[in-house]
């Protein structure tokens, strides 16, 4: 039985060495633009500078790398502590690595089954009546007989074409794909909690600048009102007064609900229920405006960008899927066997004699399909198309992403500058406009004009500078987050 057993393994490690090429198109990870470049116009080597905390000048550094914690750049320990506990307790995040986590476990399951011989221990006892025609005497009374098998029988399907190996490779381009997914909602996910807290520090400063303007205005009305009773002022003065400050008591509620709204969407990122009174309050003093920015190349940018590594494993996928069906076309070999012993008592199994094996093969071509198979090859062509064009597609939002990101942090800038100008303008007339009132020279009616147009300036500052938070985290977003410096290089947090 030893010799047996080493004629059947021999047998299968030799039909295993036939398998030694795989029909189909090698996938080759696609060239990188060609551009080195994002805008039509020079990029901007940096960003203007503004008084005030988000004024600092911008600078961008070419080819610097991005740590995978970029959000710390803005030097905020509660929002790097709640970025971290989003992306662990976040729903989403959860569900793309359990879906990668499937992912890769199929591929495991799949390359053991496709690649590896299947070998199956079996036993059977069975007992048995015949009569004795079966045995080629109609006159001999019926046999009663028990029958004991003991095996192991072995499967192998012969990967002479690569079909199996395709198929794998597929697999493991899918498993690729969710892991770039899984990095991709990391990165969308971090960025979603710090622009939503951005937009809830600029919502409570825009909500005091709007509540102070209300009430300057409040105290404007009592003005209009007192000169119109005593005269000086007309009807038409008093109302457009009362109409000016319901216009602006009407603008407060509905910051009021983007601030509620935006802190109900911090929760949920969170993976909290909007109710959670845990949640930390965001003001634009807490925050620091990064002084330098990272700028990759195009070349670097393709490989940095989790959806563009994500569009490549498809591309991946069906250029292995195109293999499998050409393999289709061709012929198939399973090889199978099986060793054992066989006995009609349970008690002699193995014993001398009992020995028991069988070896053979089946070879599969495929002759007339009604075109089916050629069809299948065609569609698997046409999907590999697909994937390209939707690649290219990819890559090309990507390079527009950080082109209006730059662009936006130039003019960002810019705003800023001349909204901090205006402010300062605006401050100044007003200290001036007080003064005047002091020495006699003007109303207390400018004065409230002169403190509204300063509150108003004030507002429109506030807004231009969560600007320039937000669009900077954009471009951390933009460039790939750095999502491969973290873990020592690791890929993901798998």
């Amino acid at each position: 039985m030893r010799a047996d057993v080493r004629k059947l393994g021999l047998g299968m490690v030799s039909a295993a060495a036939l398998s030694a090429c795989a029909v189909g198109p090698n996938f080759h990870a696609p060239a990188p633009p060609q551009t080195t470049h994002y805008t039509r116009a020079p990029e901007p080597a940096g960003t203007v500078a503004a008084e005030g905390r988000g004024g600092a000048a911008q600078t961008l550094i070419a080819d610097r790398d991005i740590p995978a914690d970029w959000w710390t750049l803005f030097h905020c320990a509660p929002l790097d502590t709640l970025v971290r506990q989003s992306l662990t307790d976040n729903p989403t995040v959860q569900a793309a690595s359990a879906t990668l986590r499937n992912a890769a476990e199929t591929w495991r399951a799949e390359r053991g089954g496709l690649l590896l011989p299947s070998v199956d221990a079996k036993a059977t006892a069975q007992r048995s009546k015949e009569p004795g025609a079966v045995l080629g005497q109609p006159g001999l009374p019926p046999v009663t007989f028990s029958l004991f098998n003991a095996s192991v029988a072995v499967t192998y399907q012969l990967d002479l074409f690569g079909a199996s190996r395709r198929q794998i490779e597929a697999l493991h381009a899918q498993t690729d794909f969710q892991r770039f997914e899984l990095e991709a909602a990391y990165l969308t996910l971090a960025g979603n909690v710090v622009t939503t807290a951005v937009n809830i520090a600029s919502l409570h400063a825009q909500i005091t600048a709007l509540t102070e303007i209300i009430a300057s205005e409040h105290d404007q009305m009592k003005v209009v009102q007192r000169q119109f009773d005593a005269g000086a002022a007309s009807r038409s003065d008093v109302l457009a007064q009362q109409t000016q400050v319901a216009s602006n008591e009407a603008l407060l509620p509905g910051l009021q609900k983007q601030l509620f709204q935006s802190q109900h969407r911090l929760a949920v990122l969170a993976g909290r229920t909007p109710d959670d009174t845990g949640l930390p309050d965001f003001t634009l003093e807490e925050l620091t405006l990064p002084s330098e920015l990272p700028l990759s190349v195009p070349a670097k940018l393709v490989r940095q960008r989790p959806d563009v590594q994500a569009a490549e494993s498809l591309l991946h996928q069906s250029t292995a899927q195109l293999g499998v069906a050409t393999a289709n076309l061709y012929p198939q070999l399973n090889l199978t066997g099986s060793i054992g012993s066989e006995t009609i008592a349970a008690s002699d199994l193995f014993k001398s004699g009992t020995g028991a094996w069988n070896i053979g093969g089946s070879l599969l071509q495929p002759l007339f399909h009604g075109g089916e198979l050629r069809g299948l090859r065609r569609a698997a062509r046409a999907d590999l198309d697909r994937a390209t064009a939707q690649y290219r597609q990819v890559v090309l939002s990507a390079l527009q992403d950080v082109a209006d990101t730059l662009r936006a942090l130039e003019a960002d800038a810019g705003t800023l500058q001349a909204d901090t100008t205006t402010e300062t303008d605006a401050h100044d007339a007003l200290a001036i406009t007080k003064l005047q009132y002091q020495a006699g020279g003007v109303s207390y009616l400018a004065l409230l004009n002169a403190q509204r147009t300063y509150l108003q300036a004030r507002q429109v500052r506030i807004q231009a500078e969560a600007a320039r938070y937000a669009d900077t985290a954009a471009l951390f977003q933009a460039l790939g987050g750095g999502w491969w410096n973290r873990d020592n290089g690791k890929e993901s947090r798998e």
